[in-house]
């Protein structure tokens, strides 16, 4: 499938664009599933993660389009971790969940080879159906992945306007002439979306990340780049809201569309989950949390 028109299929299937972040914090991890001592060096860590994890994919099959698993949360414990997270792609793939690997990868020339052939290739260890990317080191750090997004149908997250109250030490400055630079690399980015238009849907496999707190600006994104997928953080535990994450959305054919709309925390560790006794009551929390989240973004893009 080419990921742009499989992610839209999916998302006016279930009726909204959430996406559910895997963002395992080892100090949030719940009682339910902690073991040993939670450092990350700890060889019991990785297994608790990993079923976290696991149990928190049972939960959304069906529910959201895609998953967003965090490489860092993952890398901090070492091989031990990087196999986990091996473990938990997989099975999220055999539960034909879509995979976006938040991995921020930008660099040049046989190292950015390596990364694409490491998530983005058919049979790869860490097989994601999406990867996020760093544009930042020039055009050229996106080749390799294009060549795989147009070869096996994979999606590009590009970071342009991110959702941290920092990002506008950078994104945000002015060049002479050109504007804000999150735009001056938005306008760069419409040769490749064109050429990872999908077929069926029109929606591209190139996207960026556009911040739900800055809707404003999301919305000039989207005047740049009106065919492509937005990859929306700061839904959720970060203050933003429903409508504000869709802001930069565009009428479909069931109403709002236009990427996914992430949240991490916000379903990963619901206040209730954080107390449970029991598995039932881990798994009431979550369900609880992941429908809350559900009808709320439902409601925003069928304004």
């Amino acid at each position: 499938m080419h990921f742009g028109d499989d992610l839209m299929a999916r998302t006016r299937e279930i009726g909204h664009p959430l996406c559910a972040g895997i963002d395992p914090h080892l100090d949030r991890v719940p009682e339910l599933f902690r073991q040993g001592s939670m450092a990350p060096a700890d060889p019991s860590t990785p297994l608790a993660v990993e079923a976290l994890a696991l149990a928190f994919l049972d939960r959304l099959v069906g529910k959201v389009a895609a998953v967003k698993p965090q490489i860092a949360f993952f890398e901090q414990m070492g091989s031990a971790g990087m196999a986990a997270l091996e473990r938990v792609m997989a099975a999220a793939r055999e539960r034909e969940l879509l995979i976006v690997l938040d991995a921020k990868r930008g660099d040049i020339g046989s190292t950015a080879e390596g990364y694409a052939r490491a998530y983005l290739e058919p049979g790869a260890a860490a097989e994601a159906d999406a990867l996020t990317l760093n544009p930042y080191m020039g055009l050229d750090t996106l080749a390799p992945f294009a060549e795989r997004a147009a070869a096996y149908g994979r999606g590009l997250f590009v970071l342009a306007k991110t959702s941290n109250p920092g990002s506008g030490d950078l994104q945000d400055r002015v060049l002479e002439k050109e504007g804000p630079v999150y735009e001056v690399l938005a306008g760069s980015l419409v040769p490749m979306a064109d050429e990872l238009q999908g077929p069926a849907t029109g929606w591209s496999s190139l996207g960026i990340v556009a911040g739900a707190t800055y809707p404003e600006q999301a919305e000039r994104l989207r005047a740049l780049l009106p065919n492509a997928l937005f990859l929306v953080p700061g839904y959720g535990a970060q203050g933003a809201s429903a409508a504000d994450a869709v802001r930069s959305f565009v009428p479909g054919p069931g109403g709002l569309e236009g990427g996914l709309v992430n949240s991490s925390r916000g379903l990963l560790f619901p206040a209730a989950g954080q107390e449970a006794a029991d598995a039932g009551g881990w798994e009431q929390a979550v369900d609880e949390a992941v429908a809350r989240a559900a009808d709320e973004l439902q409601a925003a893009v069928a304004r």
